[in-house]
């Protein structure tokens, strides 16, 4: 396992670099393929705005042919001004409960990313959290290239460097204490992914809509690992584009996230029926230490492909 994951390293993993825009216009003007962006956003005000402006800059405005076709912003119930702030942009907002009304809503980001293949058209759909600062327009076009350069790819994470305040290296905290064990135990294959849970990501529609999304937290995991099963590790891709920086979760929240990846793949090991699909954590008060149970994700929503008015909208 150990030879067929450095084969896989040398054979896709790329920098951003090494497709440089001008080659990516043309083959995206030569094939006819077209690009969505995502950004699935709550209370992310104030870096929501300068994340749009840079991707219309950069790939849709600046270049003589956009690499871009649809920016699209999913609001999923902010309390500020994101909405606000992504449409002066220049981004489409669309709310969360907008979109399959007939469905009601679940919290979380996995549930916007769903309901985000109905809002948006593109043959490849690339997802970009909305937190990020100092956005670089690489974080888009490295992704998107090898969907554009490469017919047999469908699948491409970015790698980065996350740094936690001076610390290079250390923001993954999650990854390295749940999600890279998991994967490294149970799906080998996929060991060699840098960054599994990260939020930005490009993929064919056409392998997105035939994947289930876990509603929560868990869904970069179970993504990654359905995807694996669904087209073979060749057909999977990361692309080096720097660093990332953005804001930190604190220790409990990174509790609950933990909490819903180890889900995801229990379920994606066993499909098995969670004794306690529940999570309680403490926090000290003036009395000493206080309970707190929070619910672990136990939704997810079937692929795109068999809900009616994504399958009515392709027919029209």
């Amino acid at each position: 396992m150990l030879e067929e994951v450095e084969r896989w390293l040398a054979a896709r993993s790329w920098s951003a670099a090494d497709r440089p825009l001008d080659q990516l216009l043309d083959r995206k003007r030569a094939t006819g393929t077209t690009v969505s962006v995502v950004l699935p956003a709550l209370d992310e005000e104030a870096t929501v705005g300068r994340i749009v402006e840079v991707i219309r800059r950069d790939l849709i405005e600046g270049p003589a042919f956009p690499l871009v076709d649809e920016l699209v912003v999913i609001d999923s119930g902010s309390s500020d001004g994101t909405a606000k702030v992504a449409a002066a942009a220049g981004a489409r907002v669309v709310h969360r409960d907008e979109v399959l009304p007939r469905v009601p809503a679940l919290p979380g980001k996995g549930e916007v990313l769903w309901r985000s293949l109905l809002a948006t058209t593109g043959d490849v759909v690339c997802f970009v959290d909305a937190d990020l600062r100092d956005f670089d327009s690489a974080f888009v076009s490295g992704i998107v290239g090898p969907l554009l350069t490469d017919p047999q790819v469908q699948f491409v994470k970015a790698m980065y460097d996350r740094p936690l305040g001076d610390a290079p290296g250390q923001g993954g905290r999650v990854t390295e204490l749940v999600a890279r064990p998991l994967l490294n135990l149970h799906w080998p294959q996929l060991a060699g992914f840098v960054q599994p849970l990260g939020g930005e990501y490009a993929v064919r529609r056409s392998l997105l809509e035939r994947l289930p999304f876990p509603v929560g937290y868990g869904v970069e995991l179970g993504l990654l690992v359905d995807a694996l099963h669904t087209v073979g590790l060749d057909a999977l891709a990361q692309v080096d584009v720097g660093v990332r920086l953005h804001r930190h979760q604190d220790g409990q929240a990174l509790g609950r996230m933990a909490a819903a990846i180890y889900r995801t793949a229990q379920l994606r090991l066993a499909r098995g029926h969670l004794v306690r699909p529940e999570l309680t954590q403490f926090e000290r008060g003036p009395d000493g230490f206080v309970p707190h149970t929070y619910p672990v994700d136990t939704e997810e929503r079937p692929p795109m492909a068999g809900i009616a008015e994504y399958a009515g909208r392709r027919v029209a």
